[in-house]
């Protein structure tokens, strides 16, 4: 139970990001997203200028312990989407 809960904090916290980058582009569709779209990306803006870390991470990773499989070290960026942005061989 606590991998699939893991797992779903992974989705969660994905959309989470793709709604602060691009939930704007809702925004324009439904105005009322706004008092939404705003705090979350207020969130992201400050997670990333202070370097603070978002609490999905370390609950995933507690969640993985738990479970008996294997986590990770840093944050939710760089183990999931910085290898998809840059995939290893992609780029000297």
């Amino acid at each position: 139970m606590h991998l699939l809960l893991a797992e779903l904090i992974v989705i969660l916290h994905l959309l989470f990001i793709v709604f602060a980058m691009f939930g704007g582009l809702l925004v324009i569709k439904w105005p009322r997203l706004m008092w939404l779209h705003i705090p979350v990306v207020a969130w992201g803006a400050l997670t990333e200028f202070l370097g603070l870390i978002c609490p999905l991470t370390p609950l995933e990773i507690w969640l993985r312990q738990q479970a008996g499989a294997d986590s990770y070290q840093g944050g939710f960026i760089s183990h999931y989407l910085v290898p998809l942005i840059y995939p290893p061989g992609l780029t000297p």
